[in-house]
């Protein structure tokens, strides 16, 4: 008596998931080319929420990192898959209209200064904390102070930066964050 050979199992292809379409089209269009869009997006999705126990604005840390072409393109794909409750975030800081923050150096007063590293907008800044031995300084195009202040002690400053000031500077300030 031969044994008859079992009835081989069906496969059931299972359906592809966010993360499988995320990558397809990401390399179909040439996207991050050897490296994992799904792995960024959802190291983006993970990020931003834990940035939110640090800073004001998520959207700043996302911005400041400077996201190449690649990258951006495939957040604004693949955010609304993986977390589509971060797109508003997202897309404030791809768009470079996320708040900035900025420590010590001097900044040239730029109308959107984007993600540069050495510009600021016009605006109001204020920095709070025990503040000891700040100095800032407004000053024109030519470098001729504007304005200035030295405090040995403080608990808050504020200081307002106009279109028409060409540098700010700060040392020992602390963290300036425009008010809103």
């Amino acid at each position: 008596m031969s044994e008859l050979a079992p009835a081989p199992t069906p496969t059931v292809e299972e359906p592809p998931t966010w993360e499988d379409e995320i990558d397809q089209e990401a390399t179909a269009k040439g996207w991050m080319p050897g490296e994992s869009a799904s792995d960024y997006v959802a190291s983006t999705c993970k990020a931003l929420p834990e940035r939110k126990e640090v800073d004001d604005d998520p959207a700043e840390w996302l911005m400041m990192r400077k996201p190449t072409e690649d990258e951006a393109a495939v957040l604004r794909m693949g955010v609304p898959k993986l977390c589509p409750e971060l797109l508003p975030t997202v897309e404030k800081a791809l768009d470079g209209k996320a708040s900035r923050s900025y420590s010590d150096g001097t900044y040239k007063v730029k109308a959107n200064p984007g993600t540069a590293d050495d510009a600021i907008a016009p605006g109001t800044y204020r920095v709070k904390g025990d503040l000891a031995d700040c100095y800032w300084e407004r000053t024109s195009k030519s470098g001729n102070i504007i304005d200035n202040a030295f405090a040995t002690s403080a608990q808050e400053i504020t200081v307002t930066i106009r279109a028409s000031d060409g540098q700010f500077t700060t040392r020992d300030c602390g963290v300036w964050k425009p008010v809103k």
